[in-house]
This record gives C-alpha cells, structure tokens and sequence, in this order.
C-alpha cells in the first residue's frame, strides 16, 4: 500500500508543483546565500531540487539516497581540489533530504551532524516553508565546514545556480 502510494506521488508530480514550492525569486536567494556563505568556509555547496524520481529508479526501487549519491557523481562534486563538495538533494516528491559529502569533509563533520540538517530542512519542507528552510540547511551546513578567511582569489569550483531536475 505505502509503495502504491509512492508510485502515485511521483507519476503524478508536475514541475508547477515544483515551481509553486520554489520560485525564480527563491532560487536565485538560495544561490546568493550559497554564494555568501562560500566565501567564509572551504566548502563547496550545490543545492539540487528534483519533483519526482525518474520512472525508470521508481521501477528499480530506487531510494533518495542512491539517486543523490548518483547526481553527486554526475555534478563532479568529488573533484574538488580539498574534496570539499556537499550536495543537498530535495526530493521533493518523498519531501526527502539527502546531504552527501565528499570525504574531505565527512573526516570533520559526523553523520549525526549531516541527519540533523536534514530533519529541519524535511520539517521546514512540511510546512511549506521551502526557500527559508533550503537557506536554513545551507547556513547549518556552512557552519560546520572549516572556516576560511574571505579572499577575493579563492576560485568556486562548482556552479553555485539551484539545480532543479
């Protein structure tokens, strides 16, 4: 019955939900705060929003997780000069939140720290609060990354833009 269910929320999932969960005028906030934040800490954030999972990782069973583990792959956030790349993944479908990290950072931050960040985002997300949750997640992730003094020649290695799927 709970994977009919799932089944459904995802076939029936339209990007005007997504749109209506995340305007232009959020997306381009979420970014300036990645973008802000980044200057202060070695980190390199990617935020990434997906309305349903594809059919062919719903026919495979396919979790969050895989498919967040997937795209940061697909991103290249593991070659990062410091392995310093984190994704946040929305689901938006499951209203799930993934964080994967690269090892650089998971040697200094403990998955407790990662699963805390997620709940408020996910408990944010319930409650229709989408960009102040998203920007919440990013400031509780950059405050964990080590801190950097700002330098107008530190080079972003990854594009800092919303990835919306």
């Amino acid at each position: 019955m709970l994977q009919t269910r799932r089944w459904v929320r995802h076939l029936t999932a339209s990007h005007l939900r997504l749109r209506r969960a995340f305007s232009v005028e959020s997306l381009l906030a979420i970014e300036r705060e990645i973008q802000s934040l980044e200057r202060q800490h070695s980190g390199e954030v990617r935020f990434a929003v997906e309305c349903a999972l594809p059919l062919s990782w719903l026919l495979r069973s396919g979790t969050p997780r895989a498919r967040a583990i997937e795209l940061f792959s697909k991103q290249r956030l593991w070659d990062t000069s410091e392995r310093n790349g984190v994704l946040i993944y929305l689901l938006l479908a499951d209203r799930s939140v993934e964080i994967i990290a690269d090892r650089g950072l998971n040697a200094q931050v403990n998955e407790t720290g990662w699963k805390e960040i997620c709940q408020s985002m996910e408990w944010a997300f319930r409650q229709g609060q989408f960009k102040d949750g998203a920007i919440r997640g990013v400031r509780a992730i950059s405050a964990l990354l080590p801190r950097r003094g700002e330098s107008p020649y530190r080079r972003n290695e990854i594009d800092d833009k919303v990835l919306v799927l």
